[in-house]
């Protein structure tokens, strides 16, 4: 078990964050989320938040250092697809995605950064995409976004590294969730051939690989790019 204790997933209510957020408590670690609407797992501390919006970032983490100490693992999950083609993308579209996927993550990096510098130590992870490797079409926005990320983790490691705090990526592939399920099959099964594995992710997979980088076992990870797509963005 980790030393580290107090967890915050954001957009912790669905999908990959929700897998995220269970697999912490499973751990036993104290576990918060972020969420628009909705609730995290049993178990968790929900709080109401919005990415874009720097005050209500602000207000969640005083609300979750005074219920759960401070944030020691940062999980920046919370993101927004606007797919379509460049032609058809408006400025809107493309900076929306932007403000959520990539400014979210800054946000709250930022905030959590102030008690981890105090510290010495902690763990931030931020959920990226195989499409910000491989890139995707109809997804400019999103893609950008996404690979975005790995400028922030990269940065952050070395501005951060020498004070007990690691900065790293996760690039999950194609997962089940209700998202996917909702694709027609032969649609599923055009995706399934590319994967090397030949066959989509469980969010627990994704979730399992969020968890161990945030343990002591990592400590000399940072600024990593680790791809859980089954095999489908290799070599990028």
């Amino acid at each position: 078990m980790t030393t580290a204790k107090t967890v915050l997933v954001t957009g912790g209510n669905r999908g990959i964050g929700y897998a995220i957020a269970q697999e912490f408590i499973a751990q036993g670690y104290r576990v918060a989320v972020t969420a628009r609407s909705g609730e995290g797992p049993a178990g968790s501390l929900t709080v109401r938040a919005d990415v874009t919006d720097s005050a209500s970032i602000d207000a969640a983490f005083t609300v979750i250092e005074a219920e759960l100490g401070p944030v020691e693992v940062l999980v920046a999950n919370a993101g927004i697809t606007r797919d379509m083609l460049l032609m058809r993308m408006s400025e809107d579209d493309f900076t929306t995605v932007i403000d959520t996927n990539l400014t979210g993550a800054f946000r709250v990096v930022k905030r959590a950064s102030k008690a981890m510098l105090k510290a010495r130590r902690g763990r931030i992870i931020l959920v990226s995409s195989v499409v910000g490797l491989l890139g995707g079409a109809g997804q400019v926005n999103y893609a950008a976004s996404k690979s975005g990320l790995i400028g922030l983790a990269r940065s952050i490691t070395r501005e951060l590294g020498s004070r007990g705090i690691t900065a790293n990526v996760v690039a999950p592939g194609f997962i089940e969730t209700d998202m996917t399920a909702e694709l027609p099959e032969n649609t599923q099964a055009d995706y399934k051939k590319q994967i090397p594995a030949g066959r989509f992710a469980t969010p627990t997979e994704v979730a399992r690989v969020i968890a161990w980088l945030a343990s002591d076992d990592a400590a000399y990870i940072s600024g990593a790019v680790i791809p859980v797509d089954g095999g489908l963005g290799m070599g990028h």
